[in-house]
């Protein structure tokens, strides 16, 4: 039971980690929760619930590129608040995989003032690689 309360709190941390990112503007940090295989499909709207109507905007992890793409938006948005709440942490029967359903309101304004709104429920899946967990997918943000 001990191992899997551990397992908990290592899933909390890296969804927290990713959230403090996205609050300090830390592209590092940020980077630092990716999988080499990660990859990041899309809704093209919170309610695309079906996948047929997803995209693949930024393609498998690419350590360059998506340090660049966010740095991007870092450098080009006002972070005007990012709330985020894990509901729920699953984990695989042998404790090598787990999921957290995290629900994010963030909301980013331009320098002309539009807004740029994340606003949905998340599943952000890890594998555990090497004696550390790291995220290899994520579904875009949809509301239920």
């Amino acid at each position: 039971m001990r191992q899997r309360e551990q397992i908990r709190d290592e899933i909390a941390e890296i969804v927290n980690r990713e959230t403090r990112a996205w609050d300090t503007k830390d592209v590092e940090l940020l980077i630092s929760v990716f999988h080499p295989d990660m990859v990041w499909p899309w809704p093209k709207t919170a309610q695309s619930h079906d996948p047929m109507d997803w995209v693949m905007v930024m393609g498998r992890y690419d350590r360059e590129r998506w340090q660049w793409d966010w740095q991007q938006l870092f450098d080009t948005h006002t972070l005007i608040h990012n709330r985020r709440k894990i509901q729920k942490i699953e984990i695989s029967e042998h404790g090598d995989g787990a999921f957290a359903v995290v629900d994010v309101d963030t909301l980013w304004r331009d320098a002309d003032g539009q807004d740029f709104l994340w606003k949905g429920r998340a599943c952000k899946v890890y594998s555990r690689i090497g004696g550390e967990w790291k995220m290899t997918m994520h579904t875009g943000l949809l509301e239920y």
